[in-house]
């Protein structure tokens, strides 16, 4: 079941959930839109009773959209033992010291609270989410991962008025001229960004300008801030991907919005040792996101091919780096999963994974000369941003600054078994499971302890033991990963075919 949970007084925003739902859901999966005000998450004063209660037009709106039923609680069936009495969650601190937290304490613990109770009364397989309010998605889909809940969050865009204003239930209490200048704020928020794009912009200079903006305009401004997007706290450094956060009062009305300041196109890197599936997954990833592949291992083997066809000893550095002048490694885009690899013109794409190939590439990837060749080709590749790369060192070495870094692994058990099929497929000799794991190990030991960038996990990635998951299951992580850190609206998935 795909589940879009909202507090009613539904608009366009709510209808682009609902469709994506159905639409990039399951082809047999049910939508049920669930419409709730909850008082946990309004605050003293705050508009409770008052916010727009619409049912008729909210159940047109739902159906017309693709929604298979709605369904509206009451306080009895979320909080069976009282608002007073029943068990509440706390969000962590870390999540709403910044931003809307402050100034609507306790918004965001009646937040998790509610949605926990709905996902245990609903339970459904996917859970649909706007970007609109990034800090509430990014607080439940740190719950619904450190709780270990079993259901996916999908993120869908923002959703915006011809005039740039971000779709809102709370809208409809602007009059007209707030209305009209309620556009402002989307306004001052994107010249903001594009400022901060500009690295020679001052950070606090910017900020303080656009605080004085706002106030010209006649908007009361609570915060306008510039944070991680997965942390939601100041970055220790300037990154390619901000999140930059603004809310203010106008009127009676509260209005939050958001830009994501990007210098660059995101970067995805995936570390892991020999055996672990990185290349089939990331192959698989980076057609389902869009994203250009760097296969890195393909990359060095090669180079291992090469050295091998010219009769030279892998492990003879100085021999090896004779054979680097001139030489042209080429990566064709992907094409129906399938990533042509040419050395100096020469398709060599079945060749590298030749198990003669895979004996030495540890030896050759080992030398400094071919590291620093193939490195400096690769951060080449991600100036632009927009891919991703699978290899040893690539979170650490390459692309120490990526968005996401991920650290793919298995058993050597796994991996044993995965490399003996692998081998039965391409019709080469299979060894014994045993020797196969023996291998595994031992090349696991020479890439850790290797002088020039040993195989480590870089402090930021995030494990991913994939023994007993499937290919799917294993890119729904890295895409729910990928989505902590970069929005929809910023790197938008392709339609699937």
């Amino acid at each position: 079941m795909e589940f879009v949970p909202t507090m009613g007084g539904l608009h366009h925003g709510h209808a682009s959930l609902i469709r994506s739902a159905r639409v990039d859901g399951p082809a047999a999966a049910s939508v049920l839109v669930s419409v709730y005000v909850n008082p946990l998450q309004f605050g003293e004063g705050e508009d409770f009773e008052h916010y727009p209660r619409t049912l008729a037009s909210d159940c047109d709106l739902a159906e017309s959209a693709g929604a298979d039923a709605i369904w509206c609680p009451d306080d009895v069936q979320i909080y069976p033992e009282g608002l007073a009495n029943g068990w509440r969650l706390t969000a962590p601190s870390a999540l709403q010291s910044r931003l809307c937290g402050p100034w609507r304490p306790g918004h965001f613990d009646g937040v998790v609270t509610v949605v926990t109770r709905l996902l245990a009364l609903v339970r459904p397989d996917q859970l649909w989410l706007g970007e609109k309010d990034w800090q509430q998605l990014t607080i439940l889909r740190r719950m619904v991962a450190d709780l270990g809940l079993p259901v996916r969050v999908r993120g869908c865009a923002t959703v915006r008025e011809v005039d740039g204003v971000a779709a809102s239930s709370r809208n409809q209490y602007l009059a007209p001229a707030e209305r009209l200048k309620a556009s402002e704020l989307s306004a001052v928020l994107r010249e903001a960004s594009n400022d901060l794009c500009d690295g020679d912009q001052n950070l606090n200079a910017v900020l303080s300008e656009r605080r004085r903006q706002l106030h010209q305009v006649g908007f009361k401004v609570e915060y306008v801030e510039v944070v991680h997007p997965a942390t939601l706290q100041p970055s220790a450094s300037p990154r390619s991907l901000r999140l930059l956060a603004a809310a203010v009062q106008c009127g009676s009305t509260r209005l939050i919005d958001h830009v994501f300041v990007m210098t660059r196109s995101p970067i995805v890197a995936i570390d892991g040792p020999a055996g672990a599936g990185k290349s089939t997954v990331t192959r698989a990833f980076a057609e389902r996101l869009g994203l250009l592949y760097l296969d890195t291992g393909a990359m060095y083997r090669a180079v291992t091919w090469w050295v091998q066809q010219q009769g030279s000893d892998p492990a003879d550095e100085s021999a090896v780096k004779v054979l680097l002048d001139g030489l042209e490694v080429d990566l064709s885009p992907l094409k129906n999963g399938v990533q042509t690899v040419r050395v100096n013109g020469k398709d060599v794409t079945d060749a590298i994974r030749d198990p003669k190939v895979t004996g030495s590439v540890s030896l050759v990837a080992a030398h400094p000369c071919v590291r620093e060749l193939l490195t400096q080709q690769q951060q080449r590749l991600g100036e632009r941003g927009g891919l991703v790369a699978e290899g040893r060192d690539i979170g650490t070495a390459v692309f120490p600054d990526a968005e996401l870094k991920v650290f793919l692994t298995a058993t050597p058990e796994e991996r044993a078994r995965r490399r003996a099929k692998d081998l039965e497929a391409r019709g080469h000799a299979v060894p014994d499971l045993a020797e196969l794991e023996a291998q595994i190990v031992e090349r696991d030991r020479l890439d850790s302890t290797r002088a020039v960038a040993p195989l480590v996990q870089a402090e930021d990635a995030t494990e991913v033991i994939t023994d007993g998951m499937s290919i799917e299951a294993v890119i729904d992580a890295l895409e729910d990963l990928f989505r902590f850190q970069v929005a929809e609206e910023v790197w938008p998935t392709p339609a699937r075919d």
